[in-house]
């Protein structure tokens, strides 16, 4: 499954009245692993920013003069989007700006949600946290990732962490390095090894019985967790299948 886990920066809070997006970034998850294929732009907006806006991103008109604007960048952003699973903290806001951009670009899609699912973090922490503070800075304090680094907003800094925020919300990998989970790889590779020099050997794992005192012990207890459930338990059922 292939993710995107997506951010913006704006010059102010109300597309509709005007504002644009001047950040976008993205960091791409394959199979709950980063790769590195991440996306970082920065967009000139043609108009001035909030002064509320930049005490939160401190990111200035004069910074992005001569960057490119949306409409430059529209058809790589969308390629690079195409049919991805995004992730985003409160979706509504960056959705809504990437949306506005689009119209005004005129591009051949209307709607963001036309290409890519759209998960919205905030709404998964509300359900799984209710009455509880869920920004991005309570979830990293919760889950306990370090966002020591987010003196201001940013938004390839915000899709990073929030990257760490959501495997730990989806009870997932967190060693968040390219490539394996971390000791995955050497674990993998120590029980090929093993597999390996027991077919060269013509052997298979020796099976150890438990003696007859620790089966009956056993038994026993399976009986005792039967009556307390007013019925056979599932381990005696499997039992009953496999062998005790």
């Amino acid at each position: 499954m292939r993710q995107i886990v997506l951010d913006t920066e704006t010059t102010g809070l109300e597309p509709e009245h005007g504002h644009r997006i001047i950040e976008i970034g993205c960091v791409e998850m394959v199979n709950r692993r980063l790769t590195g294929n991440d996306l970082h732009l920065y967009l000139n907006p043609d108009r001035e920013i909030d002064a509320g806006a930049i005490e939160v991103h401190g990111i200035t008109l004069e910074f992005l003069a001569d960057k490119p604007r949306f409409e430059d960048v529209v058809q790589d952003l969308l390629a690079y989007l195409d049919g991805a699973e995004l992730v985003i903290h409160n979706a509504p806001f960056d959705v809504g700006f990437i949306d506005h951009e689009l119209r005004r670009a005129r591009a051949a899609v209307a709607a963001i949600e036309e290409r890519c699912r759209v998960i919205d973090t905030l709404v998964e922490a509300r359900r799984m946290h209710p009455g509880q503070r869920n920004s991005l800075d309570a979830l990293c304090k919760r889950y306990e990732i370090d966002n020591s680094r987010r003196e201001l907003h940013g938004a390839l800094l915000d899709a990073q962490i929030l990257a760490e925020v959501y495997l730990a919300m989806t009870g997932g990998q967190t060693a968040l390095t390219l490539g394996e989970t971390a000791g995955g790889a050497e674990h993998a590779a120590e029980v090929a090894e093993l597999a390996e020099r027991l077919a060269a050997a013509g052997r298979r794992p020796r099976v150890l019985r438990a003696p007859d005192a620790e089966r009956e012990a056993h038994q026993r207890y399976l009986g005792m967790l039967s009556e307390a459930a007013g019925g056979d338990c599932l381990w005696r059922e499997l039992a009953g299948d496999y062998g005790d």
